[in-house]
C-alpha cells in the first residue's frame, strides 16, 4: 500500500504566503493564478504543506490532494493542472512557452503565455478531476 502524502492542508494564510514570495514577478503571477483557480474551481485556496496553494481536494490512491493548485517556485511557476488527457495537447500547443511533467505545468512568466488558454486548461482539469473523483455523498 502506498504511503500517505507528506504534504497536507494547513491553516496557514495563503495571502501571507504569496506576499512573502521573494521574486516580485512570481509574487504577482501567484496572486493572478490564485484568483483564477478560485474562480475556476469555486473553492477557497488552502496552503498545502509549506509551498502549494491548492483548491478543493480528492482522495486518490496515495491519499488526499488538491483538485488543482500551484506553487510559485524560484525557477518557474508550477501549476498542478494536467490530467493526462488527449484534449490537453491542443491547449498546450496554443499556450506559449512552458514545460510539462506528470501532472505539472511549468511556466516562467505569465506575460509569455496565453492566459485564456491557461484558464481553459484549469477548467478542463477541474472538470476531469471532479468526474474521476466525485465527492462522497453525505459531505
Amino acid at each position: 500500500m502506498p504511503a500517505e502524502p507528506k504534504t497536507k492542508p494547513t491553516d496557514a494564510s495563503v495571502e501571507a504566503f504569496l506576499d512573502a514570495v521573494e521574486n516580485p514577478i512570481r509574487r504577482e503571477d501567484g496572486k493572478v493564478i490564485a484568483k483564477m483557480l478560485a474562480e475556476v474551481s469555486g473553492e477557497a485556496p488552502v496552503l498545502w504543506g509549506s509551498s502549494i496553494v491548492g483548491y478543493g481536494s480528492y482522495r486518490g490512491p496515495t491519499g488526499d490532494w488538491p483538485i488543482v493548485g500551484f506553487s510559485p517556485r524560484k525557477a518557474n511557476m508550477v501549476l498542478y493542472v494536467l490530467s493526462g488527457v488527449a484534449e490537453e495537447q491542443d491547449l498546450l500547443d496554443r499556450l506559449g512557452p512552458h514545460k510539462t511533467g506528470k501532472s505539472c505545468l511549468y511556466i516562467g512568466k505569465f506575460s509569455n503565455v496565453d492566459m485564456d488558454v491557461l484558464r481553459k486548461l484549469a477548467e478542463l482539469s477541474v472538470s476531469i478531476m471532479r468526474h474521476r473523483y466525485p465527492a462522497p455523498t453525505g459531505r
